[in-house]
């Protein structure tokens, strides 16, 4: 439950970004407000998810998936070029997300014994 807290947190903070975009340096009484909800939702989000997932991992998904949506949601929308390069280096921020949930939770190293 908390993976889906912490993706749906990262949703949340995709749409702050836009919104925050959106909102003329916070000038914009719409934009403004959908940024002011949605990041308090992504931080509240972020915060439940790091209770039961370490914020090393929980930290850089959320910004990982976050930044992800941010740029594509740009392209889809046609404020962002579509080009190759951005497309694998997305797919490089979603393998890296991938990546973190996939590795073993070990302990930390300085507690290891050597």
């Amino acid at each position: 439950m908390a993976w889906v807290v912490l993706l749906v947190s990262a949703v949340f903070e995709a749409v702050w970004a836009t919104a925050l975009g959106l909102s003329g340096g916070l000038t914009q009484p719409i934009p403004t407000a959908v940024f002011l909800v949605a990041l308090t939702a992504s931080m509240v989000g972020l915060g439940v998810a790091a209770k039961r997932i370490p914020i090393a991992t929980a930290y850089p998904v959320w910004v990982g998936v976050g930044a992800t949506l941010t740029v594509l949601y740009a392209m889809a929308t046609g404020a962002e070029e579509v080009s190759a390069p951005k497309l694998l280096f997305i797919a490089g921020i979603v393998g890296a997300v991938v990546g973190l949930k996939l590795l073993p939770d070990d302990a930390p190293a300085a507690s290891r014994d050597d």
